[in-house]
């Protein structure tokens, strides 16, 4: 079964090598995304209460971007990724978080989960 892609775009008032150390980073994934982080190499292990998930970094770029891949999703296309856009008129700065879900629904329910989370993020930073 395919999944299906969704973005959501968030301005988010931070530099980019700021908000970058919180998503690429245990220490700063642990602030606002995942209870406890653990990394090793490439291999990223998130703790939620009585859960644990691992993935894989993919692909990162400093203070640009950070693709992971869930270990449990190895037979299909999907990841999620962490974005920094910056306005090259405004210097603007956004963060784009590019996920998947199974369905619309699931979507729908995923990007309200997602936009509760970056706004604790932005809280966090003052953003």
């Amino acid at each position: 079964m395919s999944k299906v892609k969704f973005e959501l775009e968030i301005p988010v008032h931070a530099s980019p090598a700021l908000l970058y150390q919180y998503f690429a980073t245990p220490s700063g994934l642990e602030e606002w995304f995942a209870d406890k982080v653990n990394s090793r190499g490439k291999i990223i292990t998130f703790f939620w209460d009585d859960s644990e998930e691992e993935a894989t970094i993919v692909t990162k770029k400093a203070d640009e971007r950070i693709k992971y891949k869930w270990t449990e999703s190895e037979g299909d296309d999907s990841y999620f990724e962490f974005r920094v856009q910056v306005d090259p008129l405004t210097k603007d700065v956004s963060l784009i978080v590019t996920d998947f879900a199974d369905d619309e629904e699931a979507a729908e329910e995923a990007k309200m989960l997602w936009e509760n989370q970056i706004d604790e993020l932005r809280h966090l930073i003052g953003a």
